[in-house]
C-alpha cells in the first residue's frame, strides 16, 4: 500500500468530473457497429490529458482506443478494459435515452449500465493517475474496445495485434461489491428454414417456412447438452432471441396473402466448461438433420457465426474461470476496503451475473490474470441507470489498484 501516492491520485479524482464524463458518454450513441463517434471522443480526451494514445482500426470506419501511461519496465502492468458499444434501445424509455438525467443516486441514460458507467470510472481513474504525475514501474494500459457485444471482436483484435498486460480489470456492470472470476461461455448462431411460397388460397401446395421453424424451436427447447457446473446451476441455457420470416431472403413482409418461404431465428446459448463450440455446432446440426429425416419438406441452413447483417458478431466467448485468490483480486479487495470501509461481499461465480459473457474470456486465454469489477444500478430498471455512488467508488478503487500494481518497483 502507498498511502501518499494514493492520496495524491485521489485528490485529482473529482466526483463531479466522473459524473460529467459519464453524461458525455451517454450523449454519444454507440450501438454495436456504430462506436466511431464515442471512440473519437475518448481518443481526444486521453490525448488532451497527455496519454500515449492510439486509434486502432478494427474494421473500416470502426476504430477503438488504446492508450498508455508507460512505466520504467521494473513493475507489473495493468490493463483497464471497457467496451464502447452499447445495447439496443428498447421501447420502454420514459425520456430521451441520449439525454442523461439524475434522480437522487441514479444517473439515467442509454448505455450507462452496459457499460458507459464502467468506462467513465476507469477513464477517470486513469486520468487521475496521469494528473498526479505518478511515476509508474509497470505500464498502465487503457483499452476502450468495440464489439464486445459481438463476442469480443475488439478485444480479440487488440490481442492479435500484440497488446498485453500482466493483469486486467474489465469494468462490466456487476457491482463493486462483487469480484467475478467465473463466467459462462456464449455461443450465438442462426438457423434458417426454407419453404415454398404460394398464395394462401392454395397453401396446401406450398411449404410454410414459419411452420417449419416452429418445429425447430420446439426441438431446441428439448435439446440436452449433458454438461453441468455446480457454480453455474442455470446453464446450459438457450434462448431464441429473435425471429423473422417472410418472402425470399430479404423477408419481404408485404405479401401477406402468400405463405413465407424463408424464416430465421437467432439463438443465444450460455454454457459451462465441459463442451466446446465445435461440439455445440455438431449437436445442433444433428438435431436439424433428424428433423429433416422425419419431414421430407424440411430444409434448413445452420449459420455459426450468424450472417453479418444481423450485427451479432462472429467471435465465440468461451467460459472464463480464474482463481479467486489471484493477486488482482486481493488488490481490488484491499482498495475496496480502503475506499468504503467494507469487505467485498462475493468473489468467484456470482449468480445470475456469471451467466453473462464478457471479454475476460479472451484475456484469460491470452495468459492475462483478469477479473470483472464495475459499477451497477439498483435492481429495478438496472439496464437504464447506474448508482452514482458505485460509479464514484469504483473509480477510486481502480485508481488505487493502478498505484498498487503499476507503481510498485520490484
Amino acid at each position: 500500500m502507498k498511502p501518499d501516492l494514493k492520496k495524491a491520485v485521489l485528490s485529482k479524482l473529482n466526483k463531479l468530473d466522473v459524473i460529467a464524463l459519464a453524461e458525455d458518454l451517454i450523449r454519444i450513441p454507440s450501438l454495436t457497429g456504430q462506436e466511431r463517434a464515442c471512440a473519437l471522443y475518448v481518443y481526444k480526451l486521453l490525448n488532451k490529458e497527455g496519454f500515449e494514445t492510439y486509434l486502432q482500426k478494427v474494421e473500416p470506419g470502426r476504430p477503438q482506443v488504446i492508450a498508455y501511461i508507460r512505466g520504467n519496465g521494473k513493475g507489473k502492468s495493468l490493463m483497464l478494459n471497457g467496451h464502447l458499444d452499447s445495447d439496443p434501445i428498447t421501447g420502454s424509455w420514459p425520456k430521451d435515452p441520449f439525454q442523461p438525467f439524475r434522480d437522487g443516486n441514479r444517473l439515467w441514460g442509454a448505455g450507462i449500465n452496459n457499460m458507459k458507467s464502467g468506462l467513465a470510472a476507469l477513464l477517470a481513474a486513469a486520468i487521475a493517475v496521469k494528473r498526479a504525475n505518478v511515476l509508474l514501474a509497470g505500464d498502465l494500459v487503457i483499452a476502450c474496445v468495440v464489439g464486445e457485444l459481438q463476442g469480443g471482436r475488439g478485444t480479440v483484435h487488440m490481442l492479435k495485434s500484440g497488446i498485453r498486460a500482466d493483469m486486467a480489470i474489465v469494468a462490466e456492470p456487476y457491482s463493486i461489491r462483487n469480484i467475478i472470476t467465473k463466467c459462462v461461455g456464449v455461443h450465438k448462431f442462426a438457423i434458417n428454414t426454407i419453404g415454398r411460397s404460394i398464395h394462401v388460397s392454395r397453401k396446401e401446395k406450398g411449404v410454410d417456412a414459419i411452420e417449419k421453424m416452429l418445429k425447430v424451436i420446439s426441438a431446441l427447447k428439448r435439446l440436452k447438452f449433458n454438461v453441468k457446473d455446480p457454480d453455474l446451476p442455470g446453464v446450459p441455457r438457450l434462448t431464441v432471441s429473435s425471429i423473422i420470416g417472410g418472402r425470399n431472403r430479404d423477408y419481404d413482409l408485404s405479401g401477406v396473402s402468400s405463405i413465407a418461404d424463408f424464416a430465421t431465428i437467432l439463438v443465444d446459448l450460455r454454457y459451462p466448461q465441459g463442451i466446446t463450440s465445435q461440439e455445440i455446432d455438431k449437436k445442433v446440426i444433428a438435431m436439424l438433420n433428424k428433423l429433416k429425416k422425419e419431414d421430407r419438406d424440411f430444409q434448413f441452413e445452420y449459420e455459426h457465426p450468424p450472417n453479418k447483417r444481423f450485427r451479432v458478431g462472429g467471435t465465440d466467448m468461451p467460459p472464463m474461470d480464474m482463481p479467486s485468490d489471484m493477486e488482482i483480486v486481493n488488490v481490488i479487495r484491499a482498495n475496496y476496503k480502503v475506499v468504503t470501509g467494507k469487505n467485498i461481499e462475493n468473489i468467484g461465480a456470482v449468480i445470475p451475473l456469471s451467466y453473462c459473457g464478457n471479454d475476460t474470456a479472451h484475456l484469460q486465454r491470452a495468459g492475462i490474470e483478469c477479473c470483472l469489477y464495475g459499477p451497477r444500478g439498483y435492481d429495478d430498471e438496472v439496464d437504464k441507470h447506474v448508482r452514482i455512488d458505485e460509479m464514484i467508488a469504483c473509480s477510486r478503487v481502480l485508481a488505487g489498484c493502478v498505484v498498487d500494481i503499476c507503481a510498485n518497483h520490484r
